[in-house]
This record gives structure tokens, sequence and C-alpha cells, in this order.
């Protein structure tokens, strides 16, 4: 509910996931920002050479759910790519600055990912 809406003074959402190769519901926090009826999130790993856990189990679906605050979502998901991903990195950026030291330590790009309700 309201009480997990923020972590360590970042806005988080509950992001769910079913598991690609178990099948199980998987349950992530994560760092949010809202473009327009979307929200977006980060793949960041803490700039491993490797992507999330969530990232990889909402890759393999195209779908997830959401809680934020109360509010609970259905969305699928895409990778934002050019120009879209340019404003949503400095958007997400804003957010949370240590992003960008994230980038830094990886050979990848980090993926932006826009979670459009559906």
């Amino acid at each position: 509910g309201e009480d997990g809406h923020l972590m360590n003074g970042f806005p988080c959402l509950v992001l769910t996931t079913v598991g690609k190769k178990s099948g199980e519901k998987r349950q992530a926090a994560v760092i949010y920002g809202k473009h327009g009826a979307s929200h977006v999130i980060v793949a960041s790993k803490g700039g491993s050479n490797t992507p999330p856990a969530w990232f990889v189990n909402l890759a393999a679906s195209g779908t997830g759910h959401i809680q934020v605050k109360a509010e609970k979502i259905d969305v699928k998901m895409r990778v934002a790519e050019g120009a879209e991903r340019a404003q949503l990195w400095d958007m997400m950026t804003k957010i949370f600055p240590t992003y960008l030291e994230y980038q830094q330590k990886t050979a990848r790009t980090i993926p932006v990912v826009v979670l459009d309700p559906v």
C-alpha cells in the first residue's frame, strides 16, 4: 500500500513478473518515473554486465503487473529506443542520478523500460 511507495526517498513500484523458467510469480521493488499514462523503470542491476532477473522475465512474457501505492495495474512492456530512450533516460537520471554511474560501470546499454497500461 501507501507505506511501501518510497524506498530510501525514491518513488518505487512493486513489479510482479512470472519466472521465465520456474513459472512462479516474482516481485521486485523498482524506482519509477511517470510518462503520460505509462510508468518507466530502468533495468540497471547496479551496473552489472547482466540484466536483472525481472527484466529477463518481463521480456520473455511481454506483460506484468505493477502496484503503485494502492493502485494495481496490468502492463505490457517495451524497451524505449532512440530519442524516446534519451528523453526517458534523462528523466530517470534526474530521479535517481546513480543510474549515470551504473551506466559507466557496464558495457551494455542499460534498458529503459516503458510499462504501458493494458
